[in-house]
């Protein structure tokens, strides 16, 4: 994938600088997606309007070669970097390392994301470099738009999430009910068991999560509570599963409501009542449209039914208390925002819709789908049925 980074290069012209420098292993998703190249350990990006470089170390330096996307590729050893760690310790070498690598690039100034290493920028700037940190989010607003080789790698982290949530749905479904838990082959089905399922199977499908939500009852009150413990009947059960492919590190989002057994009438209200506020910000997805009348679409929902928002209070602590979505991708959390500020959607944008109901006396209930906005309106990425009693 070769992305469209024209937006960065008429940054960096209005602003004075001769490229954008990334110091961060791949696991920020800014140098995973300005390098095209994966490794855990840190190294150095240099992006000018002419070309991409790389400085990486040896142990990197063959595969950033061939799968890196950069058209110069060296190593900390080409600028004796061993040396320079024996005369000035790591630190002071490292600077000098960089240092000398932006001089042969011709590089004086640099834009650099805001969380650039405080301690790399001082030392570049005493060796004569101008650093500035780059405030407009133009790299993640860049990113936001995905190419339809993008979309794909969300659609493939998907239907392994959707492989996930079945198997999740399974063990509620198979479990029995004793004395108002849920037990499954004779022991308390709890949170943490159902997790391992989820994890289990994602990893059988290229896709692996650091966490994931099984909240139940009043846990699910709380938007972002894990859970823990033994799932009981009769309580709305939330399934929030946010797995990234090990392959193409793009993610998927999706969430689910059960419940096993007899679900409570309130329960069941908040149900059809989030369901209908998911259907109708769906309506509003369209090129032009923005975060912020898709969000208005939810809260019209809930506040037609009675139900406050932070919309209608800012200081609710019940009903709908929180955005409406947010971008995916290489960031399970990214633009753009689907919120009360929510900018406009564009055709390549991939969001989650997710509304919610939370109450600690009742529980929480949440339904999540996630689409891509198309030339015409949105392709939902998400096929998974949304029932609440399993």
């Amino acid at each position: 994938m070769e992305p469209d980074l024209s937006l960065l290069d008429e940054y960096l012209a209005d602003h004075g600088h001769d490229g954008y420098l990334v110091d961060a292993a791949s696991t920020d998703s800014t140098q995973r997606y300005i390098s095209g190249f994966d490794a855990p350990d840190p190294f150095v990006t240099l992006y000018t309007p002419d070309r991409t470089a790389l400085l990486v170390s040896s142990l990197e330096y063959g595969r950033a070669k061939t799968e890196s996307r950069a058209e110069r590729v060296v190593r900390l050893a080409d600028y004796d970097y061993r040396e320079l760690v024996a005369d000035h310790g790591a630190t002071e070498a490292t600077a000098r390392v960089v240092a000398a690598f932006l001089d042969d690039e011709g590089v004086e100034s640099v834009a650099a994301p805001e969380r650039f290493p405080l301690g790399s920028a001082d030392t570049l700037r005493e060796r004569g470099v101008t650093v500035e940190p780059e405030r407009t989010d133009v790299v993640t607003t860049i990113r936001a738009t995905k190419t339809e080789e993008e979309v794909a790698n969300v659609r493939e982290a998907q239907a392994a999430n959707e492989e996930a949530m079945r198997a999740a749905e399974t063990l509620l479904a198979d479990a029995t009910v004793e004395d108002g838990t849920l037990v499954y082959e004779g022991e308390p089905l709890t949170a943490e068991r159902v997790k391992e399922e989820i994890e289990v199977t994602l990893l059988r499908n290229g896709c692996a999560l650091d966490e994931t939500i099984v909240a139940c009852g009043a846990d699910a009150a709380d938007p972002h509570n894990r859970g823990s413990g033994p799932i009981r009947a009769n309580e709305p059960v939330i399934v929030d599963i946010f797995p990234r492919s090990k392959a193409t590190k793009y993610h998927a989002d999706m969430t689910r409501t059960f419940a096993k057994g007899d679900a409570s009438e309130t329960v069941r209200e908040w149900f059809e009542t989030t369901d209908e506020a998911r259907r109708a910000a769906l309506d509003a997805v369209e090129p032009g449209a923005t975060g912020a009348e898709v969000h208005a679409a939810v809260c019209d929902v809930y506040e037609a039914a009675g139900h406050p928002t932070l919309r209608s209070d800012p200081t609710t602590e019940t009903g709908f208390i929180h955005s409406t979505g947010h971008g995916v991708g290489l960031d399970v959390h990214e633009r753009p925002r689907v919120s009360l500020d929510g900018e406009e959607l564009e055709p390549g944008h991939v969001i989650t819709i997710e509304p919610g109901l939370y109450d600690p006396d009742v529980g929480g209930v949440r339904i999540e789908d996630i689409v891509v906005v198309t030339e015409d309106g949105y392709e939902n990425l998400t096929s998974y049925p949304v029932e609440l009693v399993v």
